[in-house]
């Protein structure tokens, strides 16, 4: 069974939270990403190194919150505030989206406090970052900084966990699952349960317009399923038993995006408008999503060439789509007739192609060198079989290999 190795562990954008909240108050700031990646674990190391001077309430509870509970938080804040000097206090608010009107009154609070000098530093977290950037642009703009936690990379995990890379490749980068690792039937349930269907259930169907959930759920299995498959609206269409059309499926899958779950890649054509209106490629946030609704052991996958290959692919795109999230970059795939780039990644002026060699057949053939015809100013890069090592590759930063 996994254990926490380094039970001091603190994610590499914790020391970045500690710096901002050491500044004087200047914004709000939003911690915003899938649920299970750590930001309440994270937020609660930093406010035990202020003592007495923080407060932290979260609104992800069973009893209706509302307003008047948010207004009472912030006053508890401001008392601690203001017995803590001029050092200040800070105030935590998880789970921030489940309230109604949530940014308009952190606009009303926030505001005060300004006026009248008292210097409390606010951190709200939310689950879901689409739902969360709604009430931020529309309410408090100039007002906050945005702090993205993706879910965890296979540094974190092995540095946290001792993760090895066949460890992280099967159960993914979910912290929370760490401990169940020597039960992969008790992980999978956890996953399936705790994990998926809250975020579904809690996160996207209760907090936002969805009139086929059915749909939405099959959307999201047959995504897991085909993760690194370049599949048309037509197709996932034929695959799904609800009734549903394209600009259905495209929005329901921006929803599950915006929850950090599946995301669809779109191709890469050097022209904004045709990437928006490609065929998408279905790729998971975490490799976990796929391995816990197969039902396969690790022993099973490790044994199921095409599977295996399947998951390694899976994890390098994960690896990128998280950087995405972050801002780090843009990342699109590319396809020209029977020839393929895996991954397109634009940071900047930077664009880097990639190849992944995962062993496992492929329907299309490589396309690095047709790609770099097309766009000769890109750097290639192979991942994999005589290329860079799959461990070497996921412990690197995106930005490291685009800028090399």
């Amino acid at each position: 069974m996994s254990k926490l190795t380094n039970p001091d562990y603190m994610r590499p954008l914790g020391e970045e939270l500690r710096r901002r909240l050491a500044e004087p108050r200047r914004f709000l700031q939003v911690l915003a990403g899938p649920r299970q990646t750590g930001k309440t674990t994270l937020v609660r190391q930093i406010l035990r190194e202020w003592g007495e001077a923080a407060h932290y309430a979260s609104a992800d509870e069973p009893t209706l919150r509302d307003r008047t509970w948010l207004v009472a938080q912030w006053e508890v804040a401001r008392a601690t505030a203001r017995d803590a000097g001029p050092s200040g206090a800070v105030l935590a608010l998880d789970e921030i989206q489940k309230i109604p009107a949530w940014a308009e009154t952190v606009k009303g609070l926030w505001d005060e406090d300004a006026a009248r000098g008292i210097p409390l530093r606010v951190v709200v977290l939310g689950s879901a970052p689409l739902l969360v950037q709604r009430g931020l642009s529309e309410s408090l703009a100039g007002r906050f900084e945005i702090l993205p936690v993706p879910h965890w990379s296979f540094a974190e995990m092995r540095d946290a966990f001792g993760f090895s890379l066949e460890d992280y490749l099967y159960f993914g980068g979910y912290p929370g699952g760490a401990a169940l690792t020597g039960e992969p039937d008790r992980w999978r349930r956890y996953i399936l349960d705790s994990l998926v269907e809250t975020t579904i259930s809690r996160d996207v169907l209760l907090l936002s317009r969805v009139d086929k959930p059915a749909l939405l759920r099959q959307l999201f299995q047959l995504a897991c399923s085909y993760s690194g498959q370049i599949l048309s609206y037509t197709k996932m269409l034929g695959q799904l038993q609800d009734a549903g059309n394209a600009t259905t499926l495209a929005h329901y899958l921006r929803l599950l995006q915006g929850a950090g779950m599946v995301t669809g890649l779109p191709r890469y054509s050097g022209s904004a408008v045709r990437q928006r209106g490609s065929i998408p490629k279905l790729q998971v946030f975490n490799t976990a999503l796929i391995t816990a609704p197969s039902g396969l052991s690790p022993q099973e996958v490790r044994g199921e060439r095409e599977f295996w290959g399947r998951l390694v692919e899976s994890a390098v795109g994960a690896h990128l789509v998280n950087a995405e999230a972050v801002g780090s970059c843009a990342v699109y795939y590319w396809r020209h007739g029977e020839h393929e780039v895996d991954f397109v990644v634009q940071a900047g002026k930077h664009l880097l192609a990639i190849e992944v060699k995962s062993g496992r057949r492929r329907e299309s053939l490589p396309g690095l060198d047709r790609f770099l015809k097309e766009y000769p100013r890109a750097r290639p890069l192979v991942v994999g079989e005589d290329g860079v090592p799959f461990e070497r590759f996921l412990t690197r930063n995106v930005l490291d290999w685009a800028e090399a």
